[in-house]
């Protein structure tokens, strides 16, 4: 028998509510179940990661720039140097209404548009949370009127801040460089160097000379302070410091009293000097005039002074001593000499009868001298410049064996200085022309070319710091150094020393008798040649040769300066050495359009010897009265 049970409503609506019970119980079992598992996740298994980002909220590491390594010459005079003012800076983002707030500022501190245009170009170049100066080297009013209105102005503050200085303004200007502050391009290079970390903080950097060669000894090394903010950002307490390390002190082989006397003799004339110390290649001097001063760049220079010097015929921003690139005219032919004796073309008492002019080719090619100089020997060919003789003498020895004794000297190729920016030149040769043509025509290498060569003309193209080594090698025996400006560094921590050592570069086998008969020929130049005039009286005995370059070609006329727009006028040089029998300094002279060598570059190679080697000191600049130089005496080539 079969009972069939029955369910009362009341049965029913039961068994529902104990379902709701239940299923409402799982899920609140479950979603605390899922609390637990992601406090015990986040507590346990994530407790390293959110205590380091909650350190990070709390503490902030800010970095501390070091103070910029100075530079000093060989005497210890300071060259660069660094000293604290105060700056007027606004950080952009943390300022509602950036021009208003300009204005208002404007109110309490003097804000010329210059300064004006430099902060937007600054901005511009910067990032929004970066402090940038709107007025830098504030006054003691200024900075107390601004304290007592800094309620006014948030995201504006006055900080100490160390600014860059050049003591001698445009003295050296070329070789010290300057620095700027940092852009895009530095930011490159920076990542590049792999020292991103090194320049947090960091807003300036060298931009030319040794301030950018040496930048990363000059920098130093940033450090940085751990401290504490709170929620606004602001910062609680100091906790840990690490301090920055300052960058070191360049101690140049420059001699600045040398190099200011250097270029108060070029007066207003444009050239270039470079003076080396022939037993190590450490330089003495190194003119470029016009020069300019290295102060107006390290703000932002104003864009009228830019123009100023962008724009003018003078080239002022143009490094002459190692980027300008020249024929070297006659002083070229001690050189060409040495190469003769040392080839076996010719001995120093072969004779050439010299009529006034070489023909080749059915060309004829004049010596300056009309009639010429007779019969002259290699003694008489370098003291009185015969220009015949070299045209001769290079036509015998040929281009290829031109051009492989005066490579080993450094001509055509970058001496090494280290500075950048320094130009190759040109030492003409065949395998020269086929790289520096394209088409075939133009590749060839005829005869007739070699002529001009061998009085430093023709494609012959060098700096003054290339003829100032070739001289420096010459003077001391073959024996060939880099040129270099800094002597030693020194290390702000410990004070120690590293010295750049003066490694010779070469030992070229040259004969002593022929190095010696050259040398003896260049001390007869300034004795009853050329250099003369210039060098007659002095004191000491040294070695010279006056070169004269032309600037174009006169195709057969007469050269005549006072007709002749300066521009066009040959160019003036002067090498020498001193004293004779032990040199001590050795130099090459170029003046842009000068005229003569004899008696534009002579007098200036005088001065600095004079300054050098006894003490005399010149005021002005050397000059030497036109008519006072015969024409005769030296080769417009």
């Amino acid at each position: 028998m079969l009972i069939r049970a029955t369910q009362t409503p009341q049965d029913i609506e039961l068994a529902r509510f104990r379902f709701r019970v239940g299923f409402a119980a799982g899920v609140v079992v479950l979603a605390f179940s899922l609390l637990l598992g992601r406090f015990v996740f986040l507590q346990v298994f994530q407790h390293e990661y959110y205590t380091t980002r909650a350190e990070d909220n709390r503490i902030s590491l800010l970095p501390l720039p070091p103070n910029r390594g100075m530079i000093e010459d060989r005497n210890g005079v300071v060259l660069a140097r660094n000293y604290t003012a105060f700056t007027l800076e606004i950080t952009p983002s943390k300022v509602g209404n950036l021009e208003q707030t300009i204005e208002s500022l404007g109110e309490l501190v003097e804000i010329q548009p210059k300064d004006k245009r430099r902060f937007h170009k600054l901005i511009e170049e910067s990032r929004a949370f970066e402090s940038l100066p709107i007025r830098a080297r504030l006054s003691d009013e200024e900075v107390a009127r601004f304290a007592a209105n800094r309620y006014r102005f948030p995201g504006v503050e006055v900080k100490a801040r160390l600014f860059r200085q050049y003591p001698l303004g445009p003295v050296g200007a070329h070789a010290i460089g300057y620095i700027n502050r940092i852009n895009k391009t530095d930011l490159d290079w920076i990542e590049e160097k792999e020292q991103s970390s090194n320049y947090k903080g960091s807003e300036h950097i060298g931009k030319t000379g040794l301030e950018k060669s040496y930048e990363f000894q000059l920098h130093g090394e940033t450090g940085y302070e751990k401290v504490e903010i709170d929620a606004g950002g602001r910062t609680v307490r100091s906790l840990s410091r690490v301090a920055p390390i300052s960058g070191g002190t360049l101690t140049l082989t420059l001699d600045i009293g040398l190099q200011e006397m250097a270029e108060k003799t070029f007066g207003d004339r444009r050239g270039a000097l470079v003076a080396i110390e022939p037993s190590t290649g450490g330089i003495l001097a190194l003119v470029s005039t016009p020069s300019f001063d290295p102060n107006l760049f390290i703000d932002g220079i104003r864009s009228e002074d830019w123009e100023q010097l962008n724009n003018s015929p003078d080239r002022p921003m143009i490094n002459r001593a190692i980027n300008g690139t020249y024929p070297i005219g006659s002083t070229f032919k001690p050189f060409m000499a040495l190469a003769a004796l040392e080839t076996g073309k010719r001995t120093p008492e072969q004779t050439f009868f010299d009529p006034g002019f070489f023909t080749f080719g059915g060309n004829t090619f004049r010596d300056e001298k009309r009639g010429g100089h007779g019969m002259v020997d290699m003694y008489k060919s370098i003291v009185h410049s015969c220009d015949t003789y070299y045209y001769a003498l290079a036509n015998d020895m040929g281009i290829d064996a031109i051009a492989r004794f005066m490579k080993p000297l450094g001509f055509g190729s970058k001496t090494g200085i280290d500075i950048d920016g320094e130009s190759e030149g040109v030492l003409p040769s065949p395998e020269w022309k086929k790289r520096h043509y394209k088409r075939p025509a133009q590749q060839k290498w005829f005869a007739g070319e070699t002529i001009s060569i061998g009085i430093g003309q023709g494609q012959n193209d060098y700096t003054p710091v290339q003829l100032a080594h070739a001289v420096a090698t010459l003077a001391n025996d073959g024996v060939a150094f880099r040129p270099h400006l800094v002597k030693y560094i020194t290390d702000s921590r410990t004070g120690e020393k590293t010295m750049i050592e003066p490694k010779p570069l070469r030992r070229l086998p040259w004969k002593k008798q022929n190095v010696d008969f050259v040398k003896k020929a260049m001390v007869g130049v300034n004795k009853e040649g050329t250099g003369a005039r210039a060098f007659g009286d002095a004191a000491y005995a040294s070695g010279g040769k006056t070169g004269t370059a032309q600037v174009f070609s006169l195709r057969g006329a007469n050269y005549n300066a006072q007709r002749l727009r300066q521009e066009l006028r040959d160019h003036a040089l002067f090498i020498a050495f001193a004293p004779a029998e032990r040199p001590r300094i050795a130099l090459a002279v170029l003046v842009e359009n000068g005229g003569f060598g004899a008696r534009s570059a002579a007098p200036i190679a005088r001065l600095v010897l004079d300054y050098y080697l006894l003490g005399k000191q010149e005021k002005g600049p050397a000059r030497e009265d036109e008519a006072a130089v015969d024409s005769d005496d030296e080769s417009r080539e």
